[in-house]
């Protein structure tokens, strides 16, 4: 005696050779403003008008002093200085060697009429 045949568990769905398009929309007529612009804004979009005065950060001083846990700090110019502590009596120090760099930065201060004086 034969076993019965099975009829397989999944079926093949046959593909075809021809592309189909995509379903259009159809076109509506386009009067008045486009949808979602609210009358009197400008549509188009324009340059910021608001210029920088000429300035740009030079130095930076970065502090970090969560509660309970030891202070940190950093203190970074473009010319070159870079320092940085760790602890309460550092940090102050840092403060104030930040501070200190700002009379003596080359970039902030020009040298050249210094020695004319």
């Amino acid at each position: 005696m034969t076993a019965p045949s099975r009829p397989p568990l999944k079926s093949i769905t046959p593909t075809t050779t021809t592309p189909h398009a995509a379903p259009q929309p159809v076109d509506t007529p386009a009067v008045g403003e486009p949808k979602g612009v609210a009358e009197g804004v400008p549509i188009a979009v324009r340059p910021d008008p608001q210029t920088g005065d000429g300035r740009y950060p030079v130095a930076w001083l970065h502090i970090c002093a969560p509660r309970g846990a030891v202070p940190t700090a950093t203190s970074r110019c473009l010319c070159g200085w870079d320092r940085s502590a760790v602890g309460k009596a550092r940090v102050l120090a840092l403060i104030a060697d930040h501070e200190a760099h700002r009379d003596t930065c080359p970039l902030r201060t020009p040298q050249e009429g210094r020695t004319a004086a």
